[in-house]
């Protein structure tokens, strides 16, 4: 019996958003690709039926993880009624909610350090993702390019920090640092 029409799509898009879950939680080089094959409620055998190898993965999970991220600050900050809507969005990101949460939360501060060993084609995407992030910030801000380059750099940076530290308190104090300034960046 054939599949449905767009079957093959849907399962695809299942393998992408459970890879983007896996990268964002533990990096790509710890993620296996039947782990994100069981991750998506697939055996590892069909894999090579949607993809090349996990480069292409990558690439694609970056786009769908930027994606997603920007439409759920959009929908943040559209629902902010009562300050800037980039202070909503900031407010989100350097958040104790999404510093535990990596999995569904921003893709750059999980891959940044691991990306610049990748292979060329996804550091392209990568870098395409990246200036997309920063035209949703600069442009949310009203902000031109070079200050929202600083913004996100200083919000991936903190968020990084964040997690990487074992101390619960200088976790905060880090966040809340990064709040700070990343709001006064604006007003300069």
């Amino acid at each position: 019996m054939p599949y449905p029409e767009g079957h093959k799509q849907k399962v695809r898009g299942q393998i992408i958003e459970s890879a983007a879950k896996a990268f964002r939680k533990n990096g790509i080089r710890e993620i296996s690709v039947p782990v994100i094959m069981k991750g998506a409620g697939l055996t590892h055998g069909g894999f090579y039926a949607h993809f090349e190898n996990k480069e292409q993965l990558v690439s694609e999970a970056c786009c769908y993880a930027v994606t997603e991220g920007i439409a759920l600050m959009g929908k943040l900050a559209d629902r902010e009624k009562e300050k800037p809507r980039i202070h909503t969005v900031i407010d989100y990101y350097l958040s104790p909610y999404h510093r535990d949460h990596p999995e569904i939360g921003c893709i750059l501060p999980a891959l940044s350090s691991e990306i610049s060993r990748s292979s060329e084609e996804v550091r392209q995407i990568f870098t395409r993702e990246l200036e997309r992030m920063i035209h949703f910030i600069s442009d949310l801000a009203g902000i031109d390019k070079s200050t929202g380059s600083a913004l996100l750099s200083t919000m991936v940076g903190t968020l990084m920090l964040a997690r990487s530290v074992n101390d619960p308190g200088l976790s905060e104090s880090l966040l809340a640092s990064g709040r700070q300034h990343a709001k006064e960046l604006i007003k300069a």
